[in-house]
């Protein structure tokens, strides 16, 4: 059924329980159609062992009236077979010898009753009646037997039955043929949706107009959502290679010139200091393109991330000890929480150093001539957890955030490549968090708010 056609599904819903229940009436009707026919042949054996006593006294037991005789040929049917003796055992008409019960209990002194009983190996119904009455010029207990075959009783069942199957049976045909033919025209709005989605080009997302039936509406309204999402993210990664091929045009521009330079040196030592150039140039434009594909990563699949427990005092000591040569090159102080306590967050380990290596890097880069102390901290207020980059450089004003926020976004020149707050917006919002500036002088602090473990 997993591959069958909403067609074939809906019309053996309607049918199955339909023939099930057609089943059921038709048993029900088999076994009334086996007690109706019993009724009516037993009424008819009586009618004719009424009238063999009737004309048993009018002829003293001659013999039967024509009518009688036609009666006992063709009684519902078949033929009825008959016996009379009278009150002292003797013979009086009819076939010589009557069929016996199967059970010889003691029959009624009087009256009638009507059994089962073999007649020459054949089943029979029989009647016997016992009344009162003065044949002859004997009087007493006379006793009429009538008899029939049972198969007559069986052929009338399966007759009747076989009427009955067959009207039901062209009942469920038309009941299927119309359910057939309409499941079919009660599904062409969803054809005619599939025909419409299929004439699509690739690139065609606009949502879903086609008035469609309520019960399809939740699944229209959910493709329009998909091809919203889609058609976001096939944006927003037209806009980051847009973006990416400007950005590393440049860098890229500079290495090939550089290259140039170096094959044209005139001398060894002109030759080296150029290498070094060249050397330091790629270095740049090979982090740009390093930071370009991290923050794709982190947006283009959000929901595949490693979920684990993740000091974040912890990962601020290694980033510090990644970098502390570097910065201190620069002239740069780096300060770390003297408290080493835990400072526990859920999350990606990987995202969070990146995220922290970043915003190092971005207070080291951008701030200034003043820049003399960049501050590393964790702390936990209530259910989150802030971790924070501050310096004492030239910072940024309020109005300038959004710049320093977006792709590329530098409020003035620098060796930076623009992603280092990016990236680490896009981790923060990874986790379930957000990114906070604080742009009070001295300086720029970046806050990265995550939820607590």
């Amino acid at each position: 059924m997993t591959s069958a056609s909403l067609r074939l599904r809906l019309t053996l819903i309607i049918l199955i329980p339909l023939l099930a229940i057609a089943g059921a009436v038709s048993a029900w009707q088999v076994n009334d159609a086996r007690d109706k026919a019993g009724e009516i042949f037993d009424r008819s054996l009586l009618s004719a062992a009424l009238a063999i006593s009737a004309d048993i006294a009018r002829t003293s037991g001659d013999a039967l009236s024509i009518e009688a005789r036609d009666r006992l040929r063709d009684t519902s049917g078949g033929q009825v077979f008959y016996h009379v003796y009278a009150p002292d055992g003797v013979f009086v008409t009819g076939y010589a010898t009557p069929p016996v019960p199967i059970d010889r209990g003691a029959l009624p002194s009087e009256g009638s009753e009507f059994y089962t009983a073999q007649y020459y190996g054949r089943d029979v119904r029989v009647l016997r009646l016992r009344d009162n009455a003065t044949i002859g010029g004997i009087s007493g207990l006379f006793t009429y037997t009538v008899w029939q075959d049972v198969d007559l009783r069986e052929a009338f069942v399966q007759d009747l039955s076989k009427r009955s199957f067959f009207i039901m049976a062209i009942l469920i045909g038309s009941v299927a043929c119309v359910v057939w033919f309409g499941v079919r025209l009660g599904l062409r709005p969803l054809l005619d949706l599939e025909d419409a989605i299929s004439a699509r080009s690739s690139g065609d997302l606009r949502p879903i107009q086609r008035a469609v039936p309520q019960e399809t509406q939740g699944l229209v309204e959910r493709l329009n959502s998909l091809f919203r999402q889609v058609d976001a993210t096939m944006t927003a990664q037209k806009e980051f290679i847009s973006n990416a091929a400007h950005q590393l045009r440049n860098p890229l521009a500079g290495v090939l010139a550089m290259a140039e330079a170096v094959a044209s040196a005139p001398t060894p030592e002109a030759t080296r200091s150029r290498a070094r150039e060249l050397v330091a140039s790629a270095q740049r434009t090979s982090d740009l393109a390093n930071k370009l594909l991290t923050l794709e990563r982190m947006q283009a699949d959000p929901e595949h991330m490693a979920d684990t427990a993740v000091d974040l005092n912890k990962l601020i000591s290694e980033v510090s000890e990644a970098h502390a040569r570097r910065i201190a090159d620069a002239g740069v102080a780096l300060d770390t929480p003297e408290d080493k306590a835990p400072v526990m967050v859920s999350g990606d380990a990987i995202m969070l150093r990146e995220a922290l290596t970043n915003l190092v890097d971005n207070a080291q880069r951008h701030g200034g001539d003043q820049l003399q102390r960049i501050t590393l901290s964790a702390k936990r207020m209530d259910h989150e957890v802030v971790l924070t980059v501050a310096d004492d450089g030239q910072g940024v004003t309020e109005t300038d955030v959004p710049v320093v926020l977006s792709r590329f976004g530098q409020v003035g020149p620098g060796d930076g490549s623009g992603l280092g707050l990016s990236i680490a917006q896009a981790v923060a919002e990874r986790h379930g968090g957000r990114i906070a500036l604080n742009t009070d002088p001295p300086g720029l602090g970046v806050s990265l708010i995550l939820p607590a473990s």
